[in-house]
């Protein structure tokens, strides 16, 4: 995963709102769910979740699949999955760079 990848998902889950998100679409028992139902499970207006949702689909964190007349969203669990090796190991890099320069005499 490019840095530019990484920075882009971390934006959209810089928000509590996106996380809440996240975690309603993952729990739902077919893996997938509406709007509305998201809706019902947090205190905001429909139009504000929309807003939260378009964030988290530009992402690549969830994606749209047509049921009828309504919208259902499906975690990329892929992705995220994805994320979580590439910041480990941006961690980790980031932690062996900082371990290199402090054992190095100033």
């Amino acid at each position: 995963m490019r840095d530019d990848d990484i920075a882009s998902i971390m934006r959209a889950l810089g928000h509590p709102v996106r996380l809440n998100i996240l975690r309603i679409l993952a729990t739902q028992q077919q893996g997938q769910c509406c709007c509305a139902d998201v809706t019902e499970s947090l205190p905001l207006a429909q139009s504000t979740v929309s807003q939260h949702i378009k964030v988290l689909l530009d992402a690549g964190l969830i994606v749209r699949q047509p049921r009828g007349t309504r919208n259902c969203y499906i975690v990329q669990h892929d992705r995220l999955q994805a994320l979580g090796a590439a910041y480990s190991g941006l961690l980790h890099g980031l932690t062996a760079t900082d371990t290199v320069l402090e054992a190095e005499p100033a």
